[in-house]
């Protein structure tokens, strides 16, 4: 852990407010996790009645950085991961999915979220040749990102920037584009940035799901057209098939027959 980094303990849970669905939380249930309350499972609920696909949604976004991460370990040779907007722990963290295929892999999550931060010493395991550790800090403030990251991380060695359904929270397009432009800058040649956020123009009911879910109070989570995600990546080299339906990002072989889903990805290097 970094002196940058915020130690778990009980002062962070007395910041976690119960009383309002939270977005974390929600994918937790959608994920079958248990790290979530009552008005999390009602707002879960309530979403997934207008939009069952929901649940597929979150487990499709799970396999997608699952099949990023195998390629950038063992094709792409990427050994540091800075995963920005981490959620809660669920099952494949980028860690376990990185140091299964290479020990010495080193990783840095980033949230500014509580109930996170509460639960992050289950992010913080790590192999004996590798290392992990938790910043807490928001996406607002890339510049403290960088320079807390770079305590763990060797910043002048290829890095994969991972941003998995994270900038979605940002309302302001051209305010997420500027963020993902100056981690960018930090970052050497041979860097890599994944994305997936939730898209518009797939899922009609999706799109009526996350608008009323928007309206409860929570932290909104805005849903963008294709062209706007896949702009995330202008500048850089984005690997086969570009930005798609996250399903279809390089799918396992033998995997069931595929359907487009609202949620778009890509992986791309910088030169």
């Amino acid at each position: 852990m970094t002196d940058d980094a915020t130690t778990p303990g009980s002062a962070a849970h007395q910041k976690i407010d119960t009383s309002v669905p939270h977005s974390a939380r929600i994918w937790n249930y959608w994920l079958g996790g248990k790290d979530n309350y009552p008005v999390d499972e009602e707002a879960g609920d309530a979403y997934s009645a207008v939009f069952p696909g929901i649940v597929t949604v979150a487990r499709s976004s799970r396999a997608f950085l699952r099949r990023n991460i195998t390629h950038l370990v063992t094709e792409a040779g990427i050994g540091q991961f800075l995963d920005i907007g981490t959620g809660l722990p669920t099952v494949d963290n980028t860690h376990e999915v990185a140091q299964r295929l290479d020990p010495r892999t080193r990783i840095v999550y980033v949230d500014h979220d509580p109930m996170v931060l509460a639960h992050a010493r289950a992010l913080l395991t790590s192999t004996p040749e590798g290392a992990t550790a938790y910043v807490d800090a928001d996406l607002s403030d890339p510049d403290r990102i960088l320079a807390a990251a770079s305590e763990t991380l060797d910043l002048t060695r290829p890095t994969a920037l991972i941003l998995s359904n994270i900038l979605g929270h940002v309302a302001d397009y051209e305010q997420a584009r500027s963020i993902v432009t100056r981690l960018l800058e930090g970052l050497p040649s041979g860097s890599y940035l994944s994305i997936n956020d939730g898209s518009r123009g797939t899922d009609a009911a999706y799109e009526q799901a996350q608008d009323a879910y928007n309206e409860t109070g929570a932290v909104p989570y805005f849903l963008r057209p294709v062209d706007q995600i896949t702009a995330f990546f202008d500048g850089l080299d984005l690997l086969a098939p570009g930005v798609v339906s996250v399903p279809f990002w390089r799918p396992d072989s033998g995997s069931p027959a595929l359907e487009p889903i609202g949620e778009h990805g890509g992986l791309a290097r910088k030169p």
